[in-house]
C-alpha cells in the first residue's frame, strides 16, 4: 500500500479530473503552506542541534550543491530550446524552474524516508535553500541574454527571492530549530511536528486539484514539454547520485538529495521569473511542473530514487 499522503494526492487529482466541486479554501491553503515550510525548517534545525556541525565537511558540501544549482539550468536550457522547441525566453524560464526545487516534493520525500525509518543528514534542509537561488539567477540571466538585454537590478531580484515566504520560513525554521533543539521546541511540537503528516495530506489534496487544473495548458503542440517533464527528473536524480555518494550521505540523505534535484519549483521560481522576465510564458513552466513532474515524482519518482540509491550503496 502507498503512503496515505500519496493516496490523498491521488484523491485530489481524480477529483480535479472529474470536475468535482471539491476545493481547499484559499486561506486554508496559505496556512497549510506556512505550517509545512516552517515545520521542514524546524526539523532540519533540530537535527543540526542534535548533531555537532563539522564545517570542514559541511562547507564543501554546500559549495557542491550551489554549483549544481548553477549547472542544471545551463544544461537544460539548450535542450528546451532545440529539442523541446521553446523560444529562448521560455526555455530559460522552464530551465530556471527545473533547476530550482519543490518544497512540496521535499516534504513528500521526508514523509517517505520517515515511513521507512531511514536516517538522513540535518543539512538536507539547508540544501533546499542553496539549490533555489542559483538556478533562478541563471535562468533570468539566460532569458535576458535571449532578449539581448542587460542584467538589470540584481539587488531587487535578490531581495525578492530571499524575502519570499518560502526562503524566510525555511531559513528561520532552521535557525530556530538549531537554537532551541528538541526540548525548547516541545511547546509548539504538537502543531508543527506531530501533525506534519496531516498538514502534508491536506497540502497534497490541494496539489492534486492544481495538477488536474494545469493539464489543459499542456496542449497537443506541447507534447515535447510533457515528455521532458517525465524524462528529465530521473536523469537529474541520476546526475546527483555520484555527488551524494561522494559526500558520504546516508541512504535517506541520498534519497532526499536525489528528490530535490529531480524536483521542479512552482512557488519561488514563478514569483521571481514573473518579476524579472514578464515576457516568459509562465503557464508552460507551471503546467509542466504541477501537472506532470510533481505527480510523477510523488507517485513514481521517489520510490524509484530510493531503489537507485539502494543499488548504488549496496
Amino acid at each position: 500500500m502507498p503512503d496515505v499522503v500519496i493516496t490523498t494526492f491521488a484523491l485530489g487529482l481524480c477529483a480535479g479530473l472529474i470536475r468535482s466541486d471539491l476545493r481547499v479554501p484559499k486561506g486554508a491553503t496559505d496556512l497549510i503552506s506556512i505550517l509545512l515550510l516552517f515545520a521542514i525548517g524546524l526539523k532540519g534545525g533540530m537535527a543540526l542541534a542534535a548533531t555537532p556541525v563539522q564545517w570542514t565537511t559541511l562547507l564543501p558540501q554546500m559549495l557542491a550543491v550551489v554549483a549544481l544549482g548553477f549547472v542544471i539550468p545551463l544544461l537544460l536550457a539548450p535542450v528546451l530550446r532545440h529539442l523541446v522547441k521553446l523560444s529562448g525566453v521560455d526555455a530559460a524560464s522552464v530551465a530556471a524552474h527545473y533547476g530550482s526545487v519543490s518544497v512540496g516534493t521535499f516534504a513528500v520525500a521526508l514523509a517517505f524516508v520517515d515511513n521507512l525509518n531511514l536516517d538522513y543528514e540535518a543539512q538536507l534542509t539547508l540544501f533546499v535553500v542553496l539549490l533555489e537561488m542559483p538556478a533562478i539567477a541563471v535562468g533570468i540571466l539566460l532569458a535576458r541574454k535571449a532578449q539581448g538585454k542587460a542584467s538589470g537590478d540584481w539587488g531587487k531580484l535578490a531581495h525578492e527571492v530571499l524575502a519570499s515566504k518560502g526562503m524566510l520560513l525555511l531559513g528561520s525554521g532552521v535557525l530556530i530549530g538549531a537554537l532551541y533543539g528538541e526540548q525548547g521546541l516541545a511547546p509548539i511540537a504538537p502543531l508543527f511536528l506531530d501533525l506534519f503528516k496531516g498538514w502534508l495530506a491536506l497540502f497534497l489534496l490541494e496539489m492534486g486539484l492544481c495538477a488536474a487544473g494545469a493539464l489543459p495548458d499542456l496542449k497537443r503542440e506541447h507534447w515535447r514539454l510533457a515528455l521532458f517533464a517525465v524524462v528529465v527528473p530521473p536523469l537529474l536524480a541520476l546526475l546527483s547520485l555520484p555527488l551524494a555518494l561522494t559526500m558520504g550521505l546516508s541512504l535517506g540523505g541520498t534519497v532526499l538529495l536525489m528528490t530535490l534535484v529531480a524536483s521542479c519549483s512552482y512557488i519561488a521560481a514563478p514569483a521571481a521569473i514573473r518579476m524579472a522576465v514578464p515576457e516568459a510564458n509562465l503557464g508552460l513552466a507551471i503546467a509542466a511542473s504541477l501537472a506532470v513532474t510533481f505527480p510523477f515524482n510523488t507517485l513514481v519518482g521517489i520510490p524509484l530514487y530510493h531503489q537507485l540509491a539502494l543499488w548504488a550503496q549496496s
